[in-house]
């Protein structure tokens, strides 16, 4: 079997890139990515491999809905405002007496994360934002295809709101940081400095317990794709050990001859450039991780495949954590793939259940998970299969909060794709649906 290797060189061209690619010496065709977006590249995926027979883009990918569509119920399926650029993603909904408040993931849109307030969960009014244009924290990186404030969840301690949220600091570098208001449609101050760095995402505060604690996820997976293509340049005998048909040994062999140029880019675009690779990693995920592992050639690469979700005490005035952390989650089921996140944490019937979505957000195989546990720290107990995932109507379900519903019974609030829809800066909509809990299972209503 001829090993696929490519050549690529790449120049930039104002806010465009020139690429030339050529496979095995041979075949050669130029291409020009006219920006650094999803849909610039995803075009740009769709030539090549038109052209060289790699990875398709995931609106390629087919769904395959599992049982009976379920009784999820959409609350916002279009954009409410047009300083909200890409909906509602990684949903947090708290209810409090005067109704219902959500906010959710901006990415880079200039003003940082809506707020919205409902009092029947079919009506939702757009009252602000956590952080308007020219208002973001001093310590955060600001701008479009600068930023990237992610997954704010509100909680209320004590007299006070407090919302914590993932924001780039100067450095490039995710970190999560702390606001607190007299109400949750503010005003917001922040901290003035991260409460946690160091490549961590997907914070969550709860007080089931009467004090806060923080949960939240280390953001390794955005650490393993290029260093496993800087890996397969220096090592292409691996692309057929690792990956078991053409299609994705010639992705990873792409992939390997473009990742010093990924490496020049900003972290998102670096992200859209390794999005082929993740994808057929992830298709052949077992067996690239236990070759990985058994050869010992890629052992960091291997540790940061595990993403694991941790939870610290807040120091009563939510400026520090105390105490130590506690690895209270990892992905290790086959349906989780590369990494979980979004943890949410709720108390039924004694019991501590966290969701948590897995997989990757991008694609259709992204869902949502449960796990239980007798106390907040855990032992947690997975169930083994995701209790949400895509369907014929929506895809990628993930990053879910609880509340109760009209009826006071707890129900999950979560964001989903558009059919034909995903990645970065796509609408996400709001959904709805109702929960059981019994035993060690979840089930919907």
């Amino acid at each position: 079997m001829t090993i696929p290797h490519f050549e690529v060189a790449a120049n930039a061209d104002g806010e465009a890139t020139e690429f030339r690619v050529s496979l095995n010496g041979g075949l050669s065709r130029d291409y020009r990515v006219a920006g650094g977006d999803p849909l610039h590249y995803e075009e740009f995926f769709e030539e090549l491999a038109r052209d060289f027979g790699t990875r398709k883009p995931r609106h390629f990918e087919e769904v395959r809905p599992v049982g009976l569509e379920p009784p999820w119920k959409p609350l916002i399926t279009d954009n409410l405002s047009p300083r909200i650029l890409s909906g509602y993603g990684d949903p947090a909904v708290l209810k409090t007496d005067d109704g219902y408040w959500l906010v959710a993931t901006s990415n880079d849109a200039p003003d940082a994360f809506p707020v919205l307030h409902s009092t029947d969960l079919e009506k939702w009014e757009p009252v602000g934002f956590v952080f308007e244009e020219g208002q973001t924290p001093g310590w955060a990186a600001a701008g479009t295809q600068v930023a990237d404030f992610w997954a704010p969840e509100l909680a209320q301690v004590g007299d006070e709101y407090w919302l914590s949220f993932t924001a780039r600091d100067l450095e490039n570098t995710l970190s999560i940081g702390l606001a607190k208001a007299p109400h949750p449609s503010g005003s917001w101050v922040d901290n003035g400095r991260p409460l946690l760095g160091d490549s961590v995402i997907d914070s969550h505060i709860s007080t089931l317990d009467g004090e806060p604690v923080l949960f939240w996820k280390r953001d390794t997976n955005s650490h393993w794709p290029r260093p496993l293509a800087g890996l397969l340049r220096e090592q292409p005998q691996l692309i057929a050990t690792l990956f078991d048909n053409e299609q994705d040994q010639r992705t990873a062999a792409f992939s390997a001859a473009v990742r010093e140029w990924a490496n020049s880019r900003r972290p998102m675009e670096q992200f859209f450039l390794m999005q082929p690779l993740i994808r057929s990693a992830l298709a052949n995920w077992s067996k690239v991780r236990e070759t990985l592992r058994q050869s010992g050639l890629g052992d960091s690469i291997v540790e940061h495949m595990s993403t694991p979700i941790l939870a610290q005490r807040l120091a009563a005035d939510g400026q520090s954590l105390i105490g130590e952390a506690t690895v209270v989650l990892a992905n290790d089921l086959d349906w989780e793939g590369h990494l979980i996140e979004g943890p949410w944490v709720t108390k039924q019937g004694g019991r501590y259940w966290l969701f948590y979505a897995g997989n990757d957000f991008t694609s259709p195989s992204y869902g949502i998970g449960v796990a239980v546990a007798d106390s907040l720290f855990g032992r947690y107990t997975k169930q083994p299969e995701p209790v949400l995932r895509s369907t014929a109507n929506w895809l990628a379900p993930g990053h879910a909060s609880v509340a109760p519903g009209l009826d006071g019974r707890p129900q999950l609030f979560f964001h989903a794709y558009h059919p034909g829809t995903g990645g970065y800066n796509e609408f996400r909509a709001l959904l709805t649906v109702g929960l059981e809990f019994s035993g060690n299972k979840v089930t919907l209503r």
